[in-house]
């Protein structure tokens, strides 16, 4: 496992998610909060990718399909606001919000 990898029995469920820089989403998934990359979709020609804790085939998918370049969701409009990632322990949970705020997130 990476030094940065976050724990593989990590949960976070599924969601997709539109991005406007696929790049610097990427970025946060999986070099901040170390989730791990099982395709890039860019490789086939799709502007997306997928990211996982361990080896599921991904948690979180990104894309920039109707996003790329865009300016941040109006705050009064419907949409994802939040969603929630469920550590093994208070540890892993402690040890990858430092990771997040050492890569400057927080």
């Amino acid at each position: 496992m990476k030094a940065n990898a976050i724990h593989p029995a990590v949960r976070v469920g599924h969601v997709h998610l539109r991005v406007s820089d696929l790049d610097r989403a990427i970025g946060f998934y999986r070099d901040a909060l170390g989730l791990g990359v099982t395709a890039d979709g860019r490789e086939a020609g799709l502007d997306a990718a997928f990211l996982a804790a361990g080896d599921y085939h991904h948690h979180v998918g990104l894309n920039t399909w109707a996003s790329a370049g865009g300016p941040p969701a109006d705050p009064a409009a419907r949409g994802l606001r939040d969603f929630a990632i469920r550590f093994g322990d208070a540890t892993e949970r402690d040890r990858v919000t430092s990771q997040v705020a050492e890569a400057g997130y927080v």
